[in-house]
């Protein structure tokens, strides 16, 4: 099976300057155009049999225009949305500096946000869509994920077994994808963050 990780486009929050997380943005216009860039990409060069999405609207939206080009299934997971960042969702970067700054040496990942999550619970539940997409898929030669870059990471991290503690972090950009080729033998990771369909934007 081959396993695509993929970003969603620029979202109206990245105009703004606000914490997105689960603040529920659309895409920009320059956004729908890099997943019509990527939908190329993937009809010429690796076309998914099943899209998988997050319900939030950045990513469905770049989900509906990939499964549109390709001609492939679509099906929404609600457990693929970006971490639940609780009172800082749609706060302006700076206000939230002020008004909800870090503690001393940061959050411990068992801790909660307020409103939110933990880093253990958010990676718990990657997880348990990570497993459920492999069983509901396996009958297919590729699938898609459109997710987060939050978690996006964490099913990185996930998939090469990595811990929940720890220093390493796999960025995305707008509409970055990762590829990774699973079978009987292991994992093989193809590319990380590839981004050449927005080479001449």
């Amino acid at each position: 099976m081959e396993i695509l990780l993929i970003r969603h486009g620029q979202s109206e929050a990245d105009i703004l300057q606000v914490h997105e997380g689960r603040a529920d943005y659309p895409l920009t216009e320059l956004g729908r155009m890099q997943a019509k860039r990527l939908a190329c990409r993937l009809n010429e060069h690796c076309p998914p049999d099943i899209i998988w999405t997050s319900t939030l609207k950045r990513a469905q939206e770049t989900a509906s225009i990939l499964a549109d080009e390709v001609g492939c299934m679509l099906i929404k997971e609600p457990s693929l949305m970006e971490y639940n960042n609780g009172v800082l969702a749609g706060l302006p970067r700076e206000v939230a500096a002020t008004k909800y700054p870090l503690p001393p040496g940061g959050r411990k990942p068992h801790e909660r946000i307020q409103n939110g999550e933990s880093e253990i619970e958010f990676r718990m539940r990657v997880e348990t869509a990570l497993s459920k997409i492999l069983a509901e898929s396996s009958a297919v030669v590729r699938i898609a994920i459109v997710s987060h870059g939050g978690t996006i990471s964490n099913l990185l991290k996930a998939l090469l077994q990595l811990p929940v503690h720890t220093n390493i972090r796999f960025p995305t950009g707008d509409t970055g994808m990762h590829i990774i080729r699973k079978n009987d033998e292991g994992l093989s990771v193809v590319s990380l963050n590839c981004s050449e369909h927005l080479y001449n934007m």
